[in-house]
């Protein structure tokens, strides 16, 4: 079931995970979650937080920066320099 459950992360649109993963967070913090069922949805949280940085990265990768020419005016685009 565990594995079943990470997969569908893997589907969630950006907006969809970093909400889940805010409502992990606020559950988490109010304590009142038994150890058991904390475990387990800090490990979703975990896989929340890999998609949305994975998906974070996916789009600064299509992300184009402006060029300019000697005048300052855009001269075209290229794509981002991504580390």
């Amino acid at each position: 079931m565990a594995e079943n459950n990470l997969a569908d992360v893997k589907k969630l649109p950006f907006e969809r995970a970093i909400e889940e993963l805010e409502l992990i967070v606020k559950r988490l913090e109010e304590g009142r979650v038994p150890l058991e069922e904390s475990v387990a949805i800090y490990e979703r949280g975990e896989a929340l937080k890999r998609r949305c940085e994975e998906l974070l990265r996916q789009a600064e990768a299509r992300v184009e920066k402006i060029t300019t020419d000697a005048g300052g005016q855009a001269s075209g685009a290229e794509p981002l320099d991504v580390q």
